[in-house]
């Protein structure tokens, strides 16, 4: 007897976002999306749109502009060329999967990811927040609008998502790795 064949699975690597550009335009529209959000600012629908319309749009996509201007690179933001590096390179390292990258807020959204993975025929997904914390305003909110997003595009896939992972050994021997080589380079 033939065994059944599995079903085709996708990895989602979840970013929590970056603007377009550093330029204040860009950004604006992304601390809006951003800001927006209950699970980052929870409060009354209200407050938060005077809040945020009032008192953080009005000045604040200027001053952060800057901020990102600061560490943009040619190739672009550093947290989306790197998310996009890690996709990358984990292809070769996962086979039999597909793996997208999708950003809660900005793009590629999870809208976007989502359905690259539904078009590649995927009945099961994987999603990895790229964040080893459990959090409200990050882990959370990713959770919510990627079930959200899938329902809407694809609502028999399966959706598993790997859990909060700050404690776990293998996580911690790489990050004691990654640290111990820096603070080598700086003489410590």
């Amino acid at each position: 007897m033939a065994e059944a064949s599995q079903p085709k699975t996708g990895v989602l690597l979840i970013q929590l976002g970056t603007p377009d550009a550093p330029q204040a335009p860009q950004v604006r529209v992304y601390l809006e999306e951003f800001l927006n959000d209950p699970y980052v600012i929870d409060s009354h629908p209200i407050a938060r749109w005077f809040l945020l319309n009032v008192i953080v749009l009005p000045r604040r996509p200027k001053a952060s502009a800057a901020a990102y201007r600061e560490v943009w690179t040619d190739e672009g933001s550093p947290l989306l060329v790197n998310s996009e590096a890690l996709t990358q390179a984990l292809e070769p390292e996962l086979p039999g999967y597909e793996i997208a990258l999708g950003m809660r807020y900005g793009k590629p959204s999870l809208a976007s990811a989502l359905d690259e993975l539904h078009r590649k025929g995927c009945e099961r997904i994987i999603a990895l927040p790229l964040y080893p914390q459990e959090a409200w305003s990050s882990t959370r909110t990713a959770v919510e609008k990627t079930r959200e997003e899938l329902r809407r595009i694809a609502p028999d896939t399966d959706l598993l998502f790997v859990p909060p992972f700050f404690d776990d050994e293998g996580f911690l021997d790489a990050s004691v790795e990654v640290a111990r080589d820096l603070l080598a380079s700086f003489g410590a």
